[in-house]
């Protein structure tokens, strides 16, 4: 099963402020423990919601707006996407991710929308489609 993890920003995050070295250091060992146990399959920090765009969607019409984005708590520092058994794997790696940030941080785990949860669309699709889209 492949999930995944989002570090939601905080304020800190949000203002540019760089983790402290041991806390990267902390997470740099995380990380080779992830990769290590073969769970790590991508991940990166983002810079703040300041250099970010948002592209509202409504019908055919697109609008483009520019970052900072005032609600800090929906917004994400980083990612990393891991391969688990199941979402108990996820949780109990993730509750020994260190803390990057002074204070209260936060992680959402999202499993990803597999071709098997598509199934009965994919099969109705016929070949041609399943072909333009990749899938078997």
């Amino acid at each position: 099963m492949r999930v995944m993890v989002f570090v939601k920003a905080s304020e800190d995050s949000e203002k540019g402020a760089p983790p402290t070295m041991e806390a990267f250091e902390a997470m740099e060992r995380f990380n080779e423990e992830l990769a290590s146990a073969g769970v790590l399959l991508a991940g990166a920090g983002l810079k703040s919601s300041a250099s970010a765009k948002r592209i509202i969607y409504d019908g055919p019409a697109r609008t483009v707006t520019d970052g900072p984005f005032a609600e800090t708590r929906e917004l994400v520092a980083g990612f990393s996407i891991w391969e688990v058994k199941d979402m108990d794997e996820a949780v109990a790696w993730a509750k020994r991710c260190p803390n990057l940030m002074p204070g209260r941080s936060e992680v959402e785990i999202r499993p990803f929308l597999e071709e098997t949860d598509m199934a009965d669309l994919l099969s109705a699709l016929g070949d041609d489609a399943r072909d333009t889209l990749g899938v078997a």
